[in-house]
């Protein structure tokens, strides 16, 4: 027979016993258990590696070697991880970080992207005969948005930021934000709507 829990004892989550088991991986990696911490990798780098590759826009080896330099960080700095927050939350704000800091860096660096061009071919037939907006998905769409309007895009739509907070981690004010995210939802619409 199952015991049930009565009123004074409230039933533990189901996720519970995950919370636990990672809180003593965390403490174990954070003394320095390359194991533990392997081990966290291997649970968080799917998530970290999405998030990092929607805000720069890329998936390939930029978006690896992102990835890892948010795990290097985070075995850098998780002697100082105090659980005031959940780990994973904690390391998926060390990664959006992360892919900002790559944000900026690449506004300072003149560069061309190419951003413009990539969708010059749409409505275009491609040599098996469809149209090539057909087989583009939104991922791609959204890596192909303006830096700034992408990650205001993904920070807000996808990882639920508030503009406030946009705003200040891109150092722009909440208006500015809230037109990026415009800009950028419409710049979607015009690209994909008439294909979607």
């Amino acid at each position: 027979m199952i015991d049930l829990p009565t009123e004074a004892e409230p039933a533990r989550a189901a996720d519970a016993p995950v919370a636990d088991d990672e809180r003593e991986l965390v403490a174990a990696a954070a003394k320095g258990g390359v194991a533990a911490f392997e081990q966290l990798y291997r649970r968080h780098v799917g998530r970290v590696h999405g998030v990092i590759g929607r805000l720069v826009g890329t998936r390939g080896a930029r978006a690896d070697d992102l990835t890892q330099e948010a795990f290097v960080r985070a075995w850098q700095a998780l002697p100082a991880f105090r659980f005031e927050a959940a780990f994973s939350t904690w390391l998926h704000r060390l990664a959006v970080n992360t892919a900002l800091m790559e944000l900026r860096r690449r506004r300072t660096r003149p560069q061309d992207d190419g951003e413009d061009d990539a969708f010059d071919v749409l409505g275009t037939v491609d040599s098996a005969g469809q149209t090539t907006a057909l087989s583009m998905d939104l991922e791609r769409a959204v890596a192909s948005l303006p830096p700034r309007a992408r990650a205001v895009l993904v920070l807000y739509d996808v990882e639920g930021w508030k503009h406030e907070e946009i705003a200040t981690e891109l150092g722009m004010a909440v208006g500015s934000s809230k037109a990026q995210l415009h800009r950028a939802r419409g710049l979607l619409r015009e690209r994909l709507g008439a294909h979607a």
